[in-house]
């Protein structure tokens, strides 16, 4: 038994000189890899490129038009309800800048930025046309017996452009090593030109149970208007994901998907979705 134990005790020292001439790898245990989370506080700046995909929707954007070609009579209110023309998807590529500042809590990264694009070409166009839509005229004074109704037709073209457009953002991220995954959300501004024109044209029949019915065109309603802004400040709000991963001591990359939606100009409303690479500098 005592034998057994020296050959224990002298088994185990050999191992453990042993243990202590081999490489690192093989201990058991490899070398800390924890890398230091990068200091991310403070001023920044940037530029970017990307592509946007925008929805633009015209099914309201003959309201106003049409408000104004049938105003004071019994048109105007059904005429207010038909969508002429529908949705339209664009896309264009853009480029731009960024400036920010960030606060860093440990791992917790606060900040804010004004960030600006400029679109290539984010435009769209439609046209369409609804009709005729046969709207009763109970109030007109008419033979016993007899009806009247009138049917309705209108066409309309219409176009928008988003030129540019600034966000104001507020960011929170997460700190971990080079890299900052993070979210924004805040305030949209677009500079925008939307225009359209409606048409309309107006055939009245009168029902008689004797003599049959008669049709005749409305010269009073056979008219065209069209309506347009330039250069619209158009307001909205934005929200979106992004990733920022530090190069070097000052140089970061970013990546970004952002979703922007503006309220209504014209009767007429746009939402786009964009993403975006860029570079930047931290001071």
């Amino acid at each position: 038994m005592r034998r057994f134990f020296l050959a224990a005790v002298m088994f185990g020292a050999a191992t453990g000189a042993q243990a202590a001439d081999m490489p690192d790898f093989l201990h058991g245990s490899l070398p800390a890899t924890n890398i230091p989370t990068r200091n991310w506080d403070g001023w920044y700046v940037g530029g970017q490129v990307g592509e946007s995909w925008t929805n633009t929707d015209y099914r309201r954007s003959a309201v106003t038009q049409t408000n104004d070609l049938f105003r004071n009579t019994t048109l105007q209110g059904p005429a207010s309800q038909l969508n002429v023309m529908g949705k339209v998807n664009g896309q264009s590529s853009g480029f731009g800048g960024f400036v920010g500042r960030n606060w860093q809590f440990d791992d917790v990264v606060l900040g804010i930025e004004a960030n600006y694009n400029y679109f290539s070409n984010l435009a769209t166009s439609t046209g369409g046309s609804i009709g005729p839509i046969q709207v009763a005229e109970p109030g007109l004074v008419l033979p016993p017996g007899d009806t009247a109704v009138d049917d309705v037709t209108l066409t309309g073209h219409a176009k928008l452009r988003v030129k540019d457009q600034v966000t104001f953002r507020g960011r929170a991220g997460w700190a971990t090593g080079d890299f900052l995954p993070y979210m924004f959300g805040g305030l949209a501004v677009g500079r925008m030109d939307v225009s359209s024109t409606i048409s309309s044209s107006v055939i009245r029949t009168v029902n008689d149970p004797v003599t049959g019915s008669t049709s005749f065109p409305l010269p009073q309603f056979a008219l065209s208007s069209t309506i347009g802004k330039s250069d619209a400040f158009v307001v909205g709000w934005t929200a979106g994901l992004g990733l920022e991963y530090m190069l070097w001591s000052n140089i970061f990359l970013r990546g970004e998907w952002e979703y922007t939606q503006f309220m209504s100009i014209q009767n007429t409303t746009v939402s786009e979705n964009s993403v975006q690479a860029g570079l930047g500098y931290k001071f």
